[in-house]
């Protein structure tokens, strides 16, 4: 199976360029030079920067200067401490993951389209060139099933644009369900050598999120451990009322171990080998909520399963956004926990 060379272990910078108040402060300094080498110093190899669409382009549709130079300054900090990094497309106009913002027509209007299209092509002008240690993310979580078939016509529209400018530089695509991994099969074929599928993990969900206020139905003080036995985990979902989100049928495993995230990744798997087409996963992580030793326990079980496959990853996320891992709540774990990154 082909890997995403130079992608191995990673971490995202949410928080920062997208999913903020997108306040002068907030784009200057919630980032900075030192992060960047304190990942370097925890043995990471890039990292993921996800960017919503507003620093970039005024309502008019113009572009926004301030916004292209702090991918700017991303880039050249990586180019000096010797990562690589992943430009995501966290948000585009017409379109939010966040079940709060929702989707607004994007997938069926023709002008919120060449706006995506606009910014990925200015992007293209100006990045293409470190296409030694950069790649794009063409778009941060489709939702909808319904979507698929305009997303991949839409992300196929993208590639081109790009390829005008670059035939070299990694092009990252996702699918439906934010990124499902059971839903990577239905994603157009690979269309060059330098396509990449990826995907997002945050099973089993009741773990991960206990207690998330983003999640519907879900208890704000709602408490599980990690691990424990399937039957557990379906009872407790059952329990609040979340058995939509409990899907356990390809799992044979009665305990989660390693053994859960090997069989959870075998789909991801079969349809990179069958598609020969490298795979990464950009996002996995663990609440701020969980007890620290829960999540090391976690983080060892996914990384074992990440390696066997050769999947490169990075973890959610560098600084807050209720999963921080320099933050102060995980203190205790992390000098043991950043070598399952």
């Amino acid at each position: 199976m082909r890997k995403l060379e130079g992608f191995d272990h990673g971490i995202d910078l949410g928080g920062w360029l997208s999913q903020c108040d997108y306040s002068k402060d907030r784009l200057e300094n919630f980032i900075c030079e030192d992060d960047i080498k304190k990942i370097k110093s925890w043995g990471l190899d890039h990292v993921r920067v996800p960017v919503d669409y507003n620093i970039f382009q005024a309502d008019d549709s113009s572009f926004i200067e301030s916004g292209f130079g702090y991918v700017q300054r991303a880039i050249d900090w990586c180019e000096k401490y010797g990562l690589n990094m992943i430009l995501d497309l966290h948000k585009t106009r017409g379109f939010s993951f966040d079940k709060g913002e929702n989707e607004s027509n994007f997938f069926s209007d023709t002008a919120l389209q060449q706006s995506f299209y606009d910014l990925w092509e200015e992007f293209s002008k100006r990045y293409v060139r470190y296409s030694h240690m950069l790649a794009f993310e063409l778009l941060n979580e489709v939702t909808d099933k319904e979507y698929i078939d305009e997303w991949n016509r839409i992300s196929g529209e993208a590639v081109k644009i790009i390829r005008a400018y670059s035939k070299d530089i990694k092009i990252i695509i996702g699918s439906y369900w934010n990124n499902s991994l059971d839903a990577m099969k239905d994603l157009a074929a690979p269309a060059d050598k330098n396509i990449v599928y990826t995907f997002h993990c945050y099973d089993p969900l009741i773990f991960t999120h206990q207690g998330a206020y983003w999640v519907d139905k879900m208890p704000s003080d709602f408490r599980i451990a990690y691990p424990e036995t399937v039957t557990e985990y379906k009872a407790q979902y059952d329990r609040i009322g979340l058995n939509e989100m409990c899907d356990f049928s390809h799992i044979t495993v009665e305990k989660l171990s390693e053994k859960y995230f090997e069989e959870r990744f075998a789909e991801a798997k079969r349809v990179a080998e069958e598609r020969n087409v490298p795979v990464y996963c950009g996002e996995y992580g663990v609440i701020n909520l969980a007890q620290p030793q829960d999540t090391l326990n976690w983080y060892k079980d996914i990384h074992a399963a990440f390696e066997k496959y050769g999947f490169g990853r990075a973890a959610w996320s560098y600084k807050e956004m209720d999963y921080g891992l320099s933050d102060e709540h995980i203190s205790g774990v992390i000098d043991e926990l950043i070598k399952y990154l």
